[in-house]
This record gives C-alpha cells, sequence and structure tokens, in this order.
C-alpha cells in the first residue's frame, strides 16, 4: 500500500466518528484475546529456544 500525496491546496482530513459502549468492549475483547492468544505462542518459542541440542557421540 503506497502514499498519497496531498495534492497543493487540499488537505485530506478524516473525522472519525465516536465509538460507541459497545463497539470500544468488542474491541478491547479482540485485543484482549489477540494478546493472550499470541503471549501464549511466543512463550512457548521462547522455551524452545532455550533449550540446547547435544551431540551424540
Amino acid at each position: 500500500m503506497g502514499h498519497i500525496k496531498e495534492p497543493k491546496g487540499i488537505d485530506f482530513i478524516i473525522q472519525s466518528r465516536p465509538l460507541t459502549k459497545a463497539e470500544e468492549l468488542g474491541i478491547s475483547e479482540h485485543i484482549k484475546n489477540y494478546k493472550l492468544k499470541n503471549n501464549n505462542i511466543s512463550d512457548n518459542s521462547k522455551k524452545e529456544k532455550g533449550k540446547k541440542k547435544t551431540a551424540l557421540v
């Protein structure tokens, strides 16, 4: 996705509407679930990186 340059004399200003309480709660839940899911994955990968394999001689 590229950057859109503003033409001279024109400003692109986006005015978004305020979120409702239901939308805020939905977004918060989604973020919380996303963080929980990704923290579990990163914790497992850290454990695997810490293990050292020894060569059998």
